[in-house]
Parts: C-alpha cells; sequence; structure tokens
C-alpha cells in the first residue's frame, strides 16, 4: 500500500517537473477557481432568501409579528427602523394566510366593525360614545392612509357635548390630523384641499376653520381660500385683463396693418373691466293684462240689498255720491220721517296675477370702458397730408364698431352714442422715427463678399491639407512595406548561430528544415545522397 502511494507521488512530482512555468500557473488558477466555485454553489444552494412580509407597519405591529414568528420557530428578520418584516420567500403566502386567520396584523385601533361584533344591552352611553368617538377617528386615519404619499395618519377629533334643550345652539366640532409622509414627499395644494374637505365632511359639524393638520416633521399644511386670496385674485383680474387687451390690439393691429400696411400703424388699446359678480334673486308680480293692469279674475261674489217701507231711515250705510275708501257698497238714502227705501250693492272679485320669480348670476367680466390709440404713419413719411380724410374716417368707423360691440351696455341696455365713441378713440398721424427699417434689416443680414472669398480660401486649404495627409499616409506604408521587404531578406542572410541550450542533433535538424524552406532542390540532393549511402 505504501509503496503504491510513494509510485503515485513519485509520479505527480515527475509530471509536475516536467510541467513549465506557465503550464504550473494554470494548473493552480484552474484548481483555486474550481474550489471558489464549489464553495459559491454550496452556499447559494444553503442560503435562505428572505422576502417581505408585511411593510408600513407600526412597532406594535412589528412586535406582534415577530413574537408569533418566533414561536413558530419561523426564521424573519426586521428591516427600515422596525417597520418591515421579513420572512422565507418559499413561506411567504402560507404565513399571510395563517397571520389573517389569527388576526394579525392588527392595529389596536377600534372600527365600526366592532358595533356588529361586541353589540350588547351592557354597554352605556358614555361606553358607546368613546367606543363610537374611536371608531371614527380610525376610519378616517385609514381613509387618509391611502392618499398617496402618506405612511401612517393618527387623527385626534374633539365632538361637542349635545344641549339638553331643544332650543340650545349646536357647537362646532374640532379635528387634529399628523401625518406620517414619504420622504422627499411634496404635497400640492389640491391634494391639501382635499385632505380638509375629506376630514370636514366625514364629521358632522365640522368646519375647515376647525381643523389643524400636520406632519410628523411640524409642518402645518394651510388650506388656502382660493376665494378669500388677495394675492390670487389680482393676479387673475390683472391676467385677464391683460388677455381682453392683447386680443382687441391683435384684432385692430391686424385689420389696420392690412389697410395700411403692418409697418405703418402701431396700435394701443387699454380697458377698463368690471369683476363684480352679482347673485340676485327678483320676485316679480305682473298683471295678466298690462293694458288694463288687471289679472285674470279666478272667483267673484255679488250682493245686492234693497229695502223698500218704514224704518228705512235706520238703515246703516253710506249716502250715494259720498266714496270712502272703505266702502264697500252704496245705498240711496230716504226722508228724514222714517219712511223710504234703499239698495246696497258689494261686490268682491279675486284676481290672478302672473308671479315671476328669477334668480339671476351676473358675469364677473365685464368691459366697462375701452380706449384705442392708434398712431399711423402717412403713405409719405413727411408729409401729413398725404393721409386723406377719408382714410381717417374709416379708421374711425372700424374702431367704433369694435369699440361697440366689445364695451358692455348700460343698466337700461342702451347702446353708446356716436359721441361717446368719439371720446374713446385717439388716431395720430405722424412719421414713424424709432421705426425699424426691414429693407436694411435684412441687407445687412446678408453676408459680405469678403466673407465669401475668407471661406472660400478656408475651404481650399483645407482640401489641400487633406491631400498632403492622404499622400504622406500613402508613402509612409510604402516605406513600412520596404522596410518589412529588407528586414526579411536581411534576417535570410544572417548565418544561424548555434544556441548554447540547443543540442546538437537539434541544431542539425534546424538547419535541415531551413534548407528544405529556401533549397528545395539541395536538399533533395542530399537526401538522395543519403539513401545512396546506406
Amino acid at each position: 500500500m505504501n509503496d503504491s502511494l510513494v509510485r503515485i507521488k513519485e509520479k505527480i512530482t515527475g509530471y509536475w517537473s516536467t510541467r513549465t512555468k506557465k503550464q504550473k500557473i494554470i494548473g493552480i488558477s484552474a484548481a483555486v477557481l474550481l474550489v471558489i466555485l464549489i464553495v459559491v454553489a454550496s452556499i447559494l444552494a444553503t442560503r435562505t432568501t428572505l422576502v417581505p412580509l408585511y411593510s408600513n407597519l407600526t412597532p406594535s405591529e412589528t412586535g406582534s409579528i415577530k413574537e408569533n414568528l418566533d414561536s413558530k420557530g419561523i426564521e424573519n428578520a426586521i428591516s427600515n427602523d422596525g417597520t418591515t418584516i421579513s420572512v422565507p420567500e418559499e413561506s411567504v403566502d402560507t404565513l399571510k394566510v395563517e397571520l389573517a386567520a389569527e388576526g394579525i396584523p392588527s392595529s389596536g385601533n377600534i372600527d365600526y366593525s366592532f358595533f356588529g361584533e361586541n353589540a350588547g344591552i351592557g354597554m352605556t352611553e358614555n361606553e358607546f360614545n368613546v367606543v363610537k368617538l374611536d371608531a371614527m377617528q380610525s376610519e378616517i386615519a385609514g381613509l387618509i392612509k391611502k392618499i398617496d404619499g402618506v405612511q401612517d395618519a393618527s387623527v385626534m377629533i374633539t365632538l361637542p357635548e349635545q344641549g339638553v334643550f331643544v332650543s340650545d345652539t349646536n357647537e362646532e366640532a374640532s379635528a387634529s390630523v399628523v401625518l406620517t409622509t414619504k420622504p422627499g414627499y411634496k404635497f400640492e395644494e389640491n391634494q391639501i384641499n382635499a385632505l380638509y374637505h375629506l376630514v370636514s365632511k366625514s364629521v358632522p359639524n365640522l368646519p375647515t376653520n376647525n381643523i389643524v393638520i400636520m406632519n410628523q416633521n411640524f409642518e402645518y399644511f394651510d388650506l388656502e381660500d382660493e376665494n378669500n386670496s388677495v394675492g390670487t385674485k389680482f393676479a387673475s383680474q390683472q391676467e385677464i385683463k391683460k388677455e381682453i387687451e392683447r386680443d382687441v390690439q391683435r384684432q385692430v393691429q391686424n385689420m389696420l396693418g392690412t389697410l395700411m400696411g403692418r409697418d405703418k400703424v402701431v396700435v394701443s388699446v387699454s380697458t377698463d373691466i368690471d369683476f363684480t359678480q352679482e347673485n340676485r334673486e327678483e320676485n316679480l308680480v305682473a298683471p295678466v293684462d298690462e293694458e288694463n293692469m288687471e289679472g285674470i279674475a279666478i272667483s267673484a261674489q255679488r250682493i245686492n240689498e234693497t229695502y223698500t217701507g218704514d224704518g228705512a231711515a235706520a238703515a246703516g250705510g253710506i249716502p250715494q255720491g259720498e266714496d270712502t275708501a272703505d266702502s264697500l257698497g252704496a245705498y240711496v238714502q230716504g226722508g228724514t220721517n222714517g219712511n223710504g227705501d234703499y239698495e246696497k250693492v258689494e261686490e268682491t272679485i279675486n284676481n290672478e296675477v302672473n308671479r315671476i320669480k328669477k334668480e339671476i348670476v351676473e358675469s364677473p367680466y365685464k368691459v366697462q370702458d375701452l380706449g384705442v390709440q392708434v398712431m399711423v404713419e402717412p403713405p409719405t413719411p413727411d408729409d401729413p397730408t398725404s393721409l386723406s380724410q377719408d382714410s381717417i374716417d374709416d379708421i374711425t368707423k372700424i374702431l367704433g364698431t369694435i369699440i361697440r360691440t366689445t364695451v358692455a351696455k348700460g343698466e337700461n341696455g342702451e347702446a353708446l352714442t356716436d359721441a361717446e365713441i368719439e371720446e374713446k378713440i385717439a388716431i395720430s398721424v405722424q412719421p414713424f422715427n424709432g421705426k425699424v427699417d426691414v429693407t436694411n434689416a435684412q441687407e445687412s443680414s446678408t453676408l459680405p463678399l469678403w466673407a465669401y472669398v475668407v471661406g472660400a480660401v478656408l475651404l481650399l486649404a483645407i482640401i489641400v491639407l487633406l491631400v498632403l495627409y492622404i499622400r504622406s499616409r500613402k508613402q509612409q506604408a510604402a516605406e513600412e512595406d520596404e522596410e518589412e521587404e529588407l528586414l526579411e531578406e536581411a534576417v535570410y542572410e544572417i548565418p544561424d548561430l548555434p544556441e548554447e541550450q540547443d543540442s546538437e542533433a537539434s541544431i542539425k535538424r534546424k538547419q535541415l528544415e531551413k534548407m528544405a524552406k529556401e533549397k528545395p532542390e539541395d536538399f533533395a540532393k542530399l537526401l538522395r545522397s543519403w539513401i545512396e549511402e546506406d
């Protein structure tokens, strides 16, 4: 046995000693690489891959889940500051089902399902109110958590005590909300408004003014009231005013530019915009017959009384011919001796009229006043009289039509008079000293002749340099080919020198190989001579 081991060792040692240095390095590297691969493969095969089971947990939820997993002997790991718990990948689905059946994770909050599961007659009114308030807070917090950018939310609601008497006024509720937001997330204004309205509409009698929302960094999210924001309203009104002025100016500039020339008209427009918005309700009563100012008779009652005989003087009433505001009828006065006759006529008519109810919302954007200033350059700039009065009158009519259709009418709907329109128009005829000369600008934009000459010279120089460079490269390549040929010839002329390390047989073999390559005929003669000698 020992002899066989010694022989194997000697063979391995002899084989290793006959290898070159390069072969030894390759063999050692291959062995080390093989060992590394085996170790890595074994580690990967035996390593357990942990994946998140639950994320965004509270510390209490993480603790309860970890306690449950440790009791079952399941490997787990906590990360992300205690908000994420991970388990082996192959056990994720099974654990989620098992933990859900056990009611884990549980936030510890009471929601509205509590009333269905724990309904009973032993709960007092105070206990019921406390549980109801806690459920309301939990439900609102759950809604807020579903909003993008919110990791967690805590809600505190304060409800006022209800009065004993019906006449007692209801006090307003209040709410405080603390958000745990994602790092670097910035809420937009519409999202903040949505948060305020979500809380306000979820709690009875809770106005947005009684809600405070902040994040974990003590940064408050204030509700911006667009209706009361002076800066926002002013910026919006100014933008609308500028837009109306630009629209009218563009319209006038296009029309007069086509008529007089684009470079001969300058237009400026100024407006007075009424931003007052009126909401009113009108309850009107109008007669059906407007000519006679009468309505439609829907019911009528007429009473006629007559009396003849003694005692007629004692009858009550107003003598005929004397009208008062309270008179409903008349009778004929009899004599003073107590004998006579009278007649009473009473008529009651109920008329129906037109009852009109109007809810009117006035537009907040009305052009109360409009001024148009136009500067026109005459056809002959140095002669203002070259622009005829007819042309000025045409321009005035065009501007008057635009103003008449743009400016809002008065309360009674009356249109502007010609005198009022002329006051809003200003036309100035004079040369434009500061006008940009389009012809000169075009001529100045063209390149001078010397620029083209310089460009041609530079282009020619570049072409010459490219030709010279290509020729030099070709010449250099030819010289390199000649040098290689000379080196090859020089190598053939150099006699072979025996190497000190080579043996005499190897030297002869190399000489024969070289002779066979360079002088095959002489090599063939030498072989024939050796064969004949043998």
